[in-house]
Formats: C-alpha cells, sequence, structure tokens
C-alpha cells in the first residue's frame, strides 16, 4: 500500500447532494479515512495542498469494450488474443488518464484483464466485466457475414459476443461466463449498428430464452443487462426482469414507466454514434453500418430527454471502439445539451455505482470509499466542459490512495 496521502484545502464534491464542503482528504490503505473538516497528517503522510481546488470521485464509465480495438467487428475474431490484450492495455491506460478509475466492460474483457489491472501489471481503471455477451444467431452478436457458415465462440477468440440458442442453450452459456468471473451477464436483446445481418428494430431472443437468463443471473447473485434501442425491445427485456438497458434510443413512454416501476438503468451512450458518423468508416465501419449509426442518432436526445424528466436512473456510458476511444470525454458535452450539469456527474459517479452494487464503495467522497479521486482546476457543476477537456482541467488523479504521475 502506499504512504497515506492528505489532500489540503479542497472544495470536496458530495455527487449526490450536488454541493461541496471545505475540507481535507485523507486517504489511507486505499480508503478515504477522513473527507471532512481539517485533517492531521501522518508522519509519513504524502501531503498535498490543492488550494481550493475541486475534488470528485474518480469517474465511472459503465459501457466500455477495451478490447474493440477496431470498428470492423468480425476483424476481431481473426487477431491474436496477445495481440488484442496489448492493445487493450493500452486503451485502459488512455481511459485512467482522463479521469476513469473504474469502467463496466459489456463485452470482450474477461478474468485475465481484470487481474492484469488488480496486480498492478497494467496502469488502468477497476474493470468491472460481463465476459462475452449473449446473442441469438443472426443477432447483433454474430459477427458472421451471410456467406460465413462456420462459428468459432471458443472463449479465446477475439470479439464481445458468444452465439447461443434456445433456452437450455443460454442456460449453459451463462453459467459458463459466470464461472469465468463475470460481475453481469449482457444479452443481445435487438438489431445493432455493428452487426453485418440484422435490423435496428430486430427484437433478439425469445421470452423463453430471456427468462431462463435473468433466472440464472439471479440465482448466482447477479443481473442482466440488455443491448436495446427500440421500445419493443426494451420493454419486453424489462418485463422479465433486466436490471439495466444500455443505449435505448428508440424507447418510448412505457419504456420510462417500466424502467421507474422495476427500478431499471438506463446507459445512453450517444458519443459513440456521434463519432461512428463523423470517422467510423476510416475505422472499418461498413456503409450499412455507418447509415444505421446515422439511424440511432437521431432518437438519442429525445429518448434522453424522456428518462432524464422522468426521474429514470441514468448512468454514464461511451461505447466507442477503435482509435474513437479519445472521445470518451466528449459524453459530457453531449449530454449537456439534455441534462444539467449535477445529474451528469452524478450519472458517472454516486449513479453508477449503484448500477455497479458498489454504492458507498465508489462514486463518492465519503469516508471508507476507495481512495479514487480527481483534482481539478475548475467546477464541473458550473461548466460539464471541465470533464469533456481532462488534458486542461485535471491537475491530479488519485486511485485507490495513489496519485498516478501525469505523461
Amino acid at each position: 500500500m502506499p504512504h497515506p496521502l492528505l489532500l489540503k484545502n479542497a472544495h470536496v464534491l458530495d455527487p449526490e447532494s450536488g454541493s461541496y464542503r471545505e475540507a481535507d482528504v485523507l486517504c489511507a490503505d486505499g480508503v478515504i479515512q477522513q473527507s471532512e473538516g481539517r485533517a492531521k497528517a501522518p508522519r509519513d503522510a504524502n501531503v498535498m495542498d490543492v488550494a481550493g481546488a475541486f475534488v470528485i470521485p474518480g469517474l465511472i464509465d459503465a459501457h466500455v469494450h477495451v478490447a474493440g480495438i477496431n470498428a470492423d467487428t468480425t476483424a476481431l475474431r481473426a487477431m491474436a488474443p496477445s495481440y488484442i490484450a496489448i492493445k487493450a492495455a493500452r486503451r485502459m491506460e488512455a481511459m485512467l488518464r482522463r479521469g476513469f478509475t473504474t469502467v463496466r466492460d459489456v463485452g470482450g474483457a474477461d478474468f485475465g484483464m481484470a487481474q492484469a489491472q488488480q496486480d498492478g501489471l497494467v496502469q488502468g481503471p477497476r474493470l468491472v466485466f460481463g465476459g462475452k455477451a449473449l446473442s441469438q444467431t443472426g443477432g447483433h452478436g454474430d459477427k458472421r457475414s451471410p456467406g460465413v457458415q462456420a462459428q468459432d465462440d471458443h472463449p479465446f477468440c477475439g470479439g464481445s459476443c458468444r452465439v447461443v440458442d434456445g433456452v437450455e442453450g443460454v442456460r449453459l452459456a451463462t453459467r459458463e461466463e459466470l464461472r469465468r468471473g463475470a460481475h453481469h451477464i449482457k444479452v443481445m436483446a435487438s438489431g445493432g449498428v455493428a452487426s453485418p445481418t440484422d435490423h435496428i428494430d430486430a427484437v433478439q431472443y425469445s421470452v423463453a430464452e430471456l427468462t431462463a437468463i435473468v433466472d440464472e443471473a439471479h440465482a448466482a447473485g447477479t443481473y442482466v443487462t440488455v443491448h436495446a434501442y427500440t421500445a419493443a425491445a426494451v420493454n419486453r427485456a424489462l418485463r422479465v426482469g433486466v436490471r439495466c438497458v444500455e443505449h435505448g434510443n428508440l424507447l418510448d413512454d412505457t419504456s420510462v414507466e417500466l424502467l421507474l416501476s422495476h427500478e431499471a438503468f438506463l446507459v445512453p451512450t450517444l458519443v459513440t454514434y456521434w463519432a461512428l458518423r463523423r470517422e467510423g468508416r476510416d475505422h472499418g465501419l461498413s456503409d450499412y453500418s455507418w447509415a444505421k449509426a446515422g439511424e440511432v442518432l437521431e432518437g438519442s436526445f429525445s429518448a434522453l430527454e424522456r428518462v432524464d424528466r422522468a426521474g429514470v436512473q441514468i448512468v454514464f456510458g461511451s461505447d466507442l471502439l477503435d482509435d474513437m476511444e479519445r472521445h470518451q470525454s466528449h459524453e459530457f458535452r453531449l449530454r449537456a445539451q439534455v441534462q444539467k450539469p449535477a445529474d451528469i456527474v452524478r450519472a458517472a459517479t454516486s449513479t453508477a455505482a449503484r448500477l455497479l452494487r458498489q454504492e458507498g464503495r465508489l462514486g463518492t467522497t465519503a469516508q471508507g470509499a476507495h481512495a479514487d479521486l480527481l483534482v481539478l482546476d475548475a467546477d464541473p457543476l458550473a461548466d460539464i466542459g471541465v470533464l469533456a477537456e481532462p488534458e486542461k482541467h485535471l491537475r491530479q488523479i488519485v486511485q485507490t490512495g495513489r496519485v498516478l504521475a501525469r505523461p
């Protein structure tokens, strides 16, 4: 463990209340020991006077693909796992440099990547992973072109998904992902942008298959999240008990009612469609997928406005592939077209922590939480653009009580 760390004379954010308190923050053994009033530095402490800077919890991105090193997701299956892992490590480090101290991977990362980060072999965010997402044949996770018959779902192949069908098939696949350490199960419940053979409005997996997956996840003490765009796909998934919806660009009023009544979470990912439309074809995206990105981008802002107005639990997510991942922080600016800064900050801190079932441990500056903190030279509640430009405003990154060296 590092020496204790004392951040003196800070404006310390409580994300839930959206207010600051003038205080010192004392970290030791990787945990926040004190974050109110004035603290006395232990003899061996690293003391930093931040002179009134703004200290907020480390950010959480709840929709990443750290192994998504190519926008042509079909091509990943032919790449060496070792090559993917090395590039994934570089992507993780870049995410951390933007202030994301925890990320949730929803397809592609595995126990090895998480262990490498935990053991300090990789400098990157704490990695919460779901293993490979489940897809039906011909669904969003089936990356075969129409002329390809063979399917290799070996767990160490590149790619973010495995293709599996039938109630017994999805039960076994769910159990296998959980055996390999998945923190949640991701299911492709609708068509998607990057898949070569389905349509955005396709509703995927039967109710019986979805129910079996949810039952297995619940039995293991965890939850299911679904990739879903349209209201039909979103609503059916929520009715069978999924806890989280990714994207939701084309949801309706019934979707909002179900999200609220089930106390479920929504993870919009505006920036991925923005980036795909701008430069996706430069990164291997097909013309067909590029057109689909435009289709879902159209509905994304109105969907966000609808759920925000209703008080749905909204979580920060980016979902960027290849070099487009450098736009991760631009999600803050896009959401600002609809949401207030305090709500956007909560989406990337305390609300995200609830989704990860780490409330009180992540996404907060309270005593007892992981000592994951950002020191900013300006107030993100006054201007969310502060978080959109970490290279300008992020003075220090603290992860488990360690101050990261700046590049």
